[in-house]
């Protein structure tokens, strides 16, 4: 055996051992899955990254062009050399793009655990091999089928000697090498080139329909002459009745050795749709930034006093939800989306009552006492992070349930990434520039094109592929795609971008500006790089991953960084914020305008006098007899209204608006109610005489008990409404006979938390918990692969099986070990039950305990004699 041979690793545990913390770090970054639990040594690190659900996981965070070299791995031999794989990659011409970008895509599966061995030996991690390679029931997405062996693995001895005569090769004395006889002719180049050359025309058209797939065909008990042909000669072989493959290695040699129609080495570069100045971008995304603040606070404005009834399933109801859009002046989507904003950045919840109803938090006034830029920046972060997706309100979930808004089951794990990732693309074109989105769904789709719910398939979900495009490309209706559609939608509307363009506080928000540095590096890195097939990560596709300057940044901030880039983003965003107006402009038509902004206190209190006519630019109110008298109700008299008007007006207050305050105050409080159930007083007797003869006051059911007082079973608010709508402003008086101030109440739910994000599969570790891991792991595996002295009564362990001894055995054991100093095996059981082997080298025993030098963990540690399940010794070397 060569000294090449022997340090090649035998087993992808082997390869892991092989590694530096380095490397082991990044694998466990990459795969977190398989460090919940963390593993006790290395053969379990190793067991854990071949499972089925681990494997597709990462197969599903695969760009396109790694998860194509997965898939030829799968069809190329088991082991497969670096020539073979390139050439089912690259083809016969050996495509110099492919063959550049090669090392890096195996890089990465090495990285990831997908693939290990040198580049004389590379393995496909077996359940990606199951998953990936060609199968009857689940084609292989390369749209190649079968191999010649595994077609012909149960044809008649007989039939196989018949192929291969017919083929014009020598008989052989047996099956398998008849079969491997076949094999080499379909895969000699000059010797197939020859035997096609010899086909009838409409032969090998046949042939070249099959080529790209799907493999599988039909044909009849009786097969016409050009299909007699290739099936007596093996090139299309019979794998059920009525049913024929071509053979793997023929489809290859019809595709000139590719494994792909279309490798896929370089991303889809992001096309610009449009270029606006970068000023223009930062002033329409800071104004669509406050009208979003807006838009937030007319919205619990309107639930002021106790929002819509939360349905029985949970959320708001079809009806509430029209009646949310009508009254913020936008479509249900949008009134959707703005509803589950609120509720994610903790302004909006249910008040857990029993007639539960949605109201704003007590969080809701804190947010309002904030600057505009910062309370922009508590919902765009809110937006950022949040799993809940207001896109599929509306549809229906697995079971058929209808999705509502603020309901369950609209939490996609997937958003915060697809966010985050648009976003990113977009910072990595020119400022100002905004980019085609049908560029940044291809680009998507190719930086993950096994993930989505609809649209998309598992590895083993592939159907039968078609030689219609590129393998592997899928529908526009995919999760991914819809997300990323939404997304861009989203950012516009809350003004993170401009235009389609990404805006400086959209930059910041995401943290743009350390991204390019960091991608700047890791280009650098990529220059100087190493780029022979064995390295971890080659420069051509280092290069390629980083595609733009801040296409690095491919996964969402810490939270400790993610507030800094927030607080950052509310920086840059505060000197492009309108300054709110302390005035409006009163015209004689009964309306006021708005030019821009208001202050609080002015907004507050005009938004109670009159009602809003139009928005946008400039909003504009209209007074009206009802909204006057909604001022008088909340207390305010009529010489105050004036000096309001006085005050905040910079024309003068007109004649027709003063007769209407007037006017409306003369007569709000001439009527009296109260309870009886209710009553109404007044001491214009003639006055009440029209009320009784009103039809209109039939329903109310009254009746006179004094000249100037009628009396009704209905009760006060309900009198109050009658009379209104009859055209009386009654005032509402307490049991004293004082007048009450109807001031609207402010309903708020108990204080509440926002909903904590779905998380998409374990979190990402952090650099201390990653150290402590490789720690343990690396000590767990010490002392699972220390070598021990052979005893002749005890049958050899499984690995990972503890020692087991007796109490006295144990004991002596360890009492010798004292006075020789050597080292000792052990099996241990905490306190918790976990079981563990660690190497000891035992200073004292006393008590019940032993204290020893642990050499898995770098340290003196006490243990109970109790828990140790059983002693060995170790190897002399």
């Amino acid at each position: 055996m060569s000294t090449e041979d022997q340090r090649a690793p035998r087993s992808l545990a082997a390869a892991l051992r092989a590694r530096d913390d380095a490397s082991l770090a990044a694998l466990l970054r990459a795969r977190p899955d398989l460090i919940t639990p963390v593993p006790t040594d290395l053969t379990q690190l190793a067991t854990r990254a071949g499972t089925r659900a681990s494997v597709v996981r990462a197969l599903e965070r695969l760009d396109r062009f790694a998860l194509q070299t997965a898939e030829a791995l799968a069809v190329a031999g088991d082991p497969a050399t670096y020539p073979e794989l390139l050439g089912l990659m690259a083809g016969d011409t050996r495509d110099p793009v492919v063959a550049d970008a090669l090392p890096g895509a195996l890089a990465a599966l090495r990285e990831q655990a997908l693939v290990w061995g040198d580049e004389s030996c590379l393995r496909l991690v077996r359940t990606a091999r199951e998953l990936l390679a060609p199968s009857a029931q689940h084609p292989s997405p390369t749209g190649l089928g079968p191999s010649v062996r595994e077609a012909t693995a149960g044809m008649s001895p007989g039939r196989i000697q018949e192929l291969v005569a017919t083929a014009g090769l020598p008989s052989t004395h047996d099956s398998v090498s008849a079969v491997g006889a076949l094999t080499a002719l379909f895969t000699h180049r000059k010797k197939m080139t020859a035997l096609l050359a010899s086909a009838p025309a409409d032969s090998v058209d046949i042939l070249k329909r099959l080529m790209w797939g799907p493999p599988y065909g039909q044909v009849t008990a009786d097969p016409a002459a050009r299909l007699r042909w290739l099936l007596d000669r093996g090139l299309l072989l019979p794998t059920a009745p009525g049913t024929v493959v071509l053979p793997r290695e023929v489809a290859l040699h019809l595709r000139g050795g590719r494994a792909h129609r279309t490798a896929e080495p370089v991303p889809p570069a992001v096309e610009a749709a449009a270029t606006h100045p970068p000023q223009v971008v930062d002033s329409t995304a800071a104004g669509q930034a406050y009208t979003s603040l807006a838009t937030v606070e007319e919205l619990l404005k309107d639930w002021h006093e106790g929002g819509p009834a939360v349905l029985r399933a949970g959320g708001l109801s079809v009806r509430d939800l029209k009646r949310t859009a009508v009254a913020l002046d936008v479509s249900e989507p949008m009134a959707a989306f703005w509803v589950e904003l609120a509720y994610a950045a903790g302004l909006l919840a249910s008040d857990g009552e029993a007639d539960e109803r949605y109201a704003a938090t007590p969080e809701y006034d804190d947010w309002l006492e904030r600057p505009p830029a910062d309370r922009w920046a508590q919902l765009a972060q809110a937006w950022l992070a949040a799993t809940r997706t207001s896109g599929v309100v509306g549809g229906r979930d697995l079971k058929e349930r209808a999705l509502s808004a603020l309901g369950p089951g609209l939490d996609r794990s997937a958003a915060p990434e697809v966010r985050h990732r648009v976003l990113t693309l977009l910072a990595g074109l020119p400022e100002g520039t905004a980019p085609d989105q049908e560029a940044v769904l291809a680009r998507l789709r190719w930086e993950r094109p096994l993930r989505g719910a609809q649209g998309q398939q598992s590895p083993q979900g592939q159907g039968h592929q078609s030689a219609q495009g590129p393998q592997g490309s899928q529908g526009d209706d995919d999760l991914r795609s819809r997300l990323a559609r939404w997304t861009l939608m989203e950012a516009e509307l809350l003004g993170v971008t401009g235009r389609g363009a990404l805006s400086a506080h959209g930059r910041a928000l995401l943290g743009a500006r350390s991204a390019t540095r960091r991608a700047a590096a890791v280009t650098a890195d990529a220059r100087t790089g190493p780029t022979g097939p064995g390295d971890k990560l080659p420069a051509p596709h280092r290069a390629t991953a980083a595609g733009s300057p801040a296409a690095s940044l491919t996964a969402p901030l810490s939270p400790p960084e993610q507030a800094v880039a927030t607080a950052a983003a509310a920086r840059v965003l505060a000197p492009l914020l309108p300054e709110p107006l302390d005035h409006v402009l009163l015209q004689a038509d009964l309306t006021a305008v708005a030019p821009g902004p208001l202050r609080r206190p002015l907004a507050d209190v005009l938004s109670v006098l009159a009602d809003v006519e139009s928005k946008g630019g400039a909003t504009v109110y209209r007074f009206t007899p009802g909204s006057v008298r909604r001022a008088l109700d909340a207390g305010r008299s009529a010489s105050d209204l004036h000096a309001f008007l006085t005050e905040h007006s910079r024309t003068p207050v007109p004649q027709p608006l003063a007769y209407l305050i007037d006017d409306v105050a003369r007569r709000h409080g001439h009527l009296r109610v109260g309870a009886a159930s209710a009553y109404v007083r007044c001491d214009d007797d003639a006055l009440l005489n029209e009320i009784l003869a009103d039809k209109r006051a039939a329903p109310l059911r009254l009746r006179r008990l004094a000249p100037t007082v009628l009396a009704t079973q209905a009760d006060p608010a309900a009198l109050l409404d009658g009379l209104r709508a009859m055209g009386f402003a009654p005032a509402a008086e307490s049991a004293e006979g004082d007048v009450l101030i109807s001031r609207a109440h402010a309903h708020r739910t108990p204080p509440r938390t926002a909903p904590e994000p779905v998380p998409d599969g374990p979190p990402v570790p952090d650099t201390t918990l990653l150290t402590a891991a490789i720690r343990a792991i690396r000590a767990g595996d010490l002392a699972a692969t220390t070598p021990r002295k052979p005893t002749e009564d005890a049958a050899p362990l499984a690995p990972g099986q503890l020692p087991r001894t007796s109490s006295a055995e144990t004991l002596a054991t360890v009492q010798a070990a004292v006075l020789t100093g050597e080292a000792l095996w052990i099996g241990y059981v905490n306190a918790e039950g976990t079981a563990s082997q660690r190497v000891i080298a035992p200073v004292r025993v006393e008590g019940g305990f032993v204290t020893a030098y642990d050499h898995t963990a770098d340290e003196v540690r006490t243990y109970p004699l109790h828990r140790i399940t059983g002693v060995a010794e170790l190897a002399d070397d």
